[in-house]
């Protein structure tokens, strides 16, 4: 079988299932990345702030950028749906 017939073919219904979940489970991870970066680059008061406050603060920046990128990146992939391609 090619490789172009491979992509062509028709997913099954359980298929269809686990890409949808899968789906929406990269975007939620995604948008909670995303908000968790903000809570860490943006502290607020009371809730965060001392928690952050305890640790070195380019290091908290650093980590959340990281979050932010990595959310990014959770959307991206439920966006794409590449899921059952080697």
């Amino acid at each position: 079988m090619a490789l172009e017939e491979f992509e062509n073919k028709e997913l099954s219904e359980r298929d269809k299932g686990i890409i949808q979940m899968r789906t929406i489970t990269n975007y939620g991870m995604g948008a909670f990345m995303i908000i968790a970066g903000f809570f860490f680059m943006f502290p607020i008061k009371g809730y965060t702030a001392s928690f952050v406050n305890q640790y070195d603060p380019v290091l908290i920046k650093i980590f959340a950028a990281v979050c932010w990128l990595y959310g990014a990146f959770r959307i991206y992939r439920g966006y794409k749906k590449n899921y059952f391609r080697n």
